[in-house]
């Protein structure tokens, strides 16, 4: 069983929230910026494996993703949501973990197949990574081999309804549990695993650092972290005389 089991997805108040507000007219927006965010999605859509297939037809005029206020976008920088369309295998998982944590914050994970929730047909295969909540906090599955256009339109709705009602809360997750999800991480990449993004120094940035945030896995972490250097860039023998 997981660690994560017992704790609740639903994101639970804190007890500065149930203060007094001193100010009444500090959170008079929070309904109308939930709403706008609900309705302004813009998706990066990894296509890992065969689930990609589904979203062209999503996408396009007869089912029109677009009319919901969601549209695919090409960088994680500007992406709100991460659209992850079937097997994972290893090699992909690193990229698609680097992918995640260049995202701005909020944002949200979608696991599309039957491989992203248990491995489906290759929950077998020693190349697959096979549930992928336990790298990274995911939002809403949609389960099938392959799912249709409308389960995809189902989800996506799912989602919005969740971001409207500020019940999607999964992100914080990863920063008050990163140890354990790097520990996981580690298990397959290796203890020297690491990504350039300071995710200990955006837990304290969010205020979400918590006793699960630090651990024996991220001391690995420091222990092998080395910043980041410049691709040193060479001129090979032909292109020296050409020159």
């Amino acid at each position: 069983m997981s660690k994560l089991d017992n704790i609740p997805v639903r994101h639970q108040p804190t007890e500065a929230a149930g203060r007094k507000r001193t100010n009444p007219l500090a959170h008079v927006f929070d309904e109308l910026v939930k709403f706008c965010q609900s309705r302004s999605m813009f998706m990066l859509h990894y296509c890992t494996g065969c689930g990609a297939i589904e979203l062209p037809p999503a996408m396009t005029s007869r089912f029109d993703m677009e009319r919901l206020g969601i549209q695919p976008m090409v960088t994680p920088r500007q992406a709100d949501i991460l659209l992850i369309t079937g097997y994972v295998s290893i090699k992909t998982l690193k990229r698609i973990i680097l992918t995640y944590e260049q995202m701005q914050s909020p944002k949200y994970v979608i696991g599309i197949c039957s491989c992203t929730v248990n491995g489906g047909m290759y929950w077998q295969s020693y190349a697959t990574a096979k549930v992928l909540k336990d790298y990274l906090p995911v939002d809403v599955y949609i389960a099938g081999c392959m799912p249709r256009p409308e389960a995809v339109i189902s989800g996506m709705r799912e989602l919005m309804s969740d971001i409207k009602s500020g019940r999607a809360q999964n992100w914080k997750r990863y920063y008050e549990n990163y140890d354990h999800y790097l520990g996981n991480q580690q298990k397959l990449f290796g203890e020297d695993w690491q990504t350039p993004t300071d995710i200990i120094a955006e837990a304290r940035h969010y205020g979400l650092m918590t006793d699960r945030t630090l651990g024996e896995h991220t001391a690995l972490l420091e222990k092998h972290q080395r910043p980041l250097e410049a691709l040193e860039m060479r001129l090979s023998a032909r292109e020296k005389q050409k020159t």
